[in-house]
């Protein structure tokens, strides 16, 4: 029984990979009944995505948890019209199809809002609609590639550079997270119908990215790559501890510029018109990051973070993953979660980010087996007969 502030609400994820299928599960962590569409020959890529244990995906268990998986091969016409039935009864749909194909199968929004004029569909491209680029295939790695992020990320005198995690599909899932609410909103409270949202992968991480287009808009240069600093505070960099740690620090507001300096045993440069006002700290970044970087790297991480923490500086030990599970902070939050699965025996996961006072999310279980609801879906909630689901199958339809 689904529970939390969206229970009742029914969403159908007919998307793939990381950005649509994101969309789904964190409306699924707050109560949503997610239905997973998949192809009936190996599912969701995400399920073959990354790490594997024991042939089982471990990217896919995590964005996979709280939905219901069902097979439906979409490629057939008799597959199409299943999914249109579904939508006819659904709050939200979520899909990534070209737009070509969505038309062409007519999975179109005009198409599904024939069925059901309260339906809002979210709809996942790489470049969005409407441009002459709409059509092509996209990747979150194009959308970090365009969007300007991989230009600013890197040192100065090395390549652009990719992050390693899915970013761009990440902050993509997010905006359009919030979209959906707002478009269930306006259809609840103000009596209207449901509605399209266009969402892509370059310009929600783009959104993030302003700066340096008002830069050139404003000022004619386009800002370069500068490692860890960035242009707008310092210090801000990460610096290496005397027992081989990294240690990330910055300087944003003009207070904790102040208290890192006195921490370090500068106490006279919160006064040198060098270091006093925020535009003369950038002026002179390198001069006071290698004050920091000298002070820190005589230290250990555990007596530098001592005195930043102490002096209420803004600094944070650079954690790997082990780092990260282990750290008391995030452990007392309950961060992390640890959940019983079949396939795994148990894997531990990140829990809802957001904390709600009345209304927790929460992770009921992992992703589950391919077509592990088919008898529910098919069977119970749309009322196809025994028979006729024996045909389907039969047919490789579901």
């Amino acid at each position: 029984m689904s529970h939390g502030p969206l229970a009742g609400l029914r969403v159908i994820d007919a998307a793939t990979l990381a950005a649509g299928p994101l969309i789904a599960t964190w409306l699924g962590e707050h109560g949503a009944e997610v239905i997973k569409v998949e192809q009936p020959d190996g599912g969701d890529p995400l399920r073959q995505w990354g790490a594997q244990k024991d042939g089982v995906g471990l990217m896919w268990k995590s964005i996979g948890r709280n939905k219901k998986s069902v097979t439906l091969n979409l490629r057939q016409e008799a597959g199409r019209d299943i999914l249109r039935d579904m939508a006819g009864q659904a709050d939200v749909i979520i899909l990534n199809l070209r737009p070509s194909t969505l038309h062409k199968w007519r999975l179109d929004y005009e198409s599904l809002a024939v069925g059901n004029s309260r339906l809002v569909m979210v709809h996942v491209t790489g470049f969005g609609a409407g441009g002459p680029k709409s059509d092509r295939p996209g990747f979150g790695t194009l959308g970090e590639a365009m969007s300007g992020f991989a230009h600013l990320t890197g040192s100065p005198d090395g390549p652009p550079t990719l992050p390693s995690f899915m970013l761009a599909d990440g902050v993509a899932g997010l905006t359009a997270t919030y979209a959906v609410m707002m478009a269930l909103y306006h259809r609840d409270v103000h009596g209207a119908s449901g509605q399209l949202i266009d969402v892509n992968l370059i310009e929600p991480l783009a959104r993030l990215l302003e700066q340096s287009v008002l830069t050139y808009d404003q000022l004619g240069t386009v800002p370069n790559r500068t490692g860890n600093r960035w242009d707008i505070s310092a210090p801000r960099n990460v610096y290496l501890t005397k027992d081989g740690h990294w240690l990330a620090m910055s300087g944003s507001a003009p207070t904790i510029a102040k208290r890192a300096l006195e921490a370090v045993g500068r106490p006279e440069l919160t006064t040198d018109p060098r270091f006093a006002e925020a535009q003369q700290r950038l002026r002179n970044a390198s001069e006071i990051d290698a004050i920091m970087a000298d002070w820190i790297s005589t230290r250990t991480l555990d007596e530098a973070m001592d005195v930043f923490e102490g002096a209420n500086v803004a600094a944070a030990p650079v954690y790997d993953a082990e780092q990260l599970l282990a750290d008391p902070h995030l452990s007392a939050r309950g961060a992390y979660l640890t959940l019983a699965d079949r396939e795994l025996g148990a894997m531990r996961v990140q829990a809802p980010a957001p904390r709600f006072s009345d209304t927790p999310g929460s992770v009921d279980h992992l992703g589950p087996a391919l077509g592990e609801h088919n008898e529910e879906i098919y069977g119970d909630w749309l009322g196809i007969d025994a028979a006729r689901r024996q045909d389907l199958r039969a047919q490789g339809v579901i």
